[in-house]
């Protein structure tokens, strides 16, 4: 199953349960429903953030949801971006992150991004341009990226 073509499309109402499923299913950074509904990330809050407006894209092979990224317009931020663990390493990620960033760039010079130093997305971050900033308290990286200028 995983030589299914892998396609990037942008997440619909209908694919909350899919986001939620992807979400909780990671090993490195991973929150409970029950922690996610503490921060306020509940699956009716995000449905209403993607009926608001396009700010989230579903990774799908053979027709399952194995990736998704996250951005908040108007923080001009990635909110999230997660792979299922058996899905690592296809290139998924750089994929979802293309679609996030140039989302934010619309209406961003410069967008921002924070996760655990110690993480690999920290590396995953870093390897696709993305510079550190500042470190918090808990080892939180603030990573931001500039919108790349038309010649680039």
């Amino acid at each position: 199953m995983h030589d299914a073509a892998i396609h990037i499309r942008p997440a619909t109402e209908a694919d909350v349960d899919a986001v939620f499923h992807i979400r909780t299913s990671v090993k490195e950074n991973h929150l409970s429903l029950e922690q996610m509904a503490a921060m306020g990330i509940t699956p009716d809050a995000i449905r209403e953030a993607i009926a608001a407006e396009p700010c989230a894209w579903l990774a799908e092979a053979g027709g399952k949801a194995v990736g998704f990224a996250m951005v908040d317009v108007e923080e001009g931020c990635v909110f999230a971006a997660f792979v299922l663990p058996e899905w690592e390493g296809r290139g998924l990620g750089r994929r979802l992150m293309a679609e996030a960033e140039a989302s934010l760039f619309r209406r961003h010079v410069t967008i921002w991004l924070e996760t655990d130093g110690r993480s690999r997305a920290s590396g995953f971050y870093a390897h696709l341009g993305w510079k550190p900033i500042a470190t918090s308290e808990n080892g939180d990286v603030r990573f931001e990226k500039k919108r790349p200028r038309p010649s680039e």
